[in-house]
């Protein structure tokens, strides 16, 4: 029995620091290797530079890339052991598309906007701790306080 082609997407994050020639390397190197598997690229679009939530390898960027394509499931483990090892790759999301999800927006999604303003991703604060309860006068002030919780 002959393997169906399924409909994927690929959602690539490329490096900013990689240069421009690098990142249509990949991008190509994507497209043939689908179309080399009997697949199909049906949608390439091109997000452009975009903040990440979090920064991977020291990076707050990322360039972004939805290839949409039909391609037999065999594909998907060589496609990701080879975009596993590509330099300019910060990360990858293969995604199974099943039948009745709608179909992705022709423009990219919003920038989330307390991203966007802020310059880049803030590192998250620090947990608050409790302050120690005041001392009375009554105990001798080289006692050291007492915590409620244990660490």
């Amino acid at each position: 029995m002959a393997e169906q082609s399924t409909l994927y997407d690929l959602l690539l994050l490329l490096s900013n620091d990689a240069p421009p020639e690098q990142r249509e390397r990949i991008l190509s190197m994507v497209q043939s290797t689908i179309q080399g598997a009997n697949g199909a690229v049906e949608r390439d679009d091109d997000w452009g530079r975009r903040p990440l939530s979090y920064e991977i390898r020291h990076q707050a960027e990322a360039e972004y890339h939805l290839l949409q394509s039909h391609a037999p499931g065999s594909l998907i483990e060589e496609l990701s052991h080879t975009l596993h090892i590509t330099d300019g790759v910060l990360r990858f999301r293969i995604i199974k598309v099943r039948p009745g999800t709608p179909e992705a927006k022709a423009s990219p999604p919003p920038v989330v906007a307390a991203v966007a303003s802020s310059g880049g991703p803030t590192e998250p604060a620090a947990p608050a701790r409790s302050a120690p309860a005041e001392a009375d006068e009554s105990e001798e002030p080289d006692s050291a306080p007492e915590y409620s919780d244990q660490e």
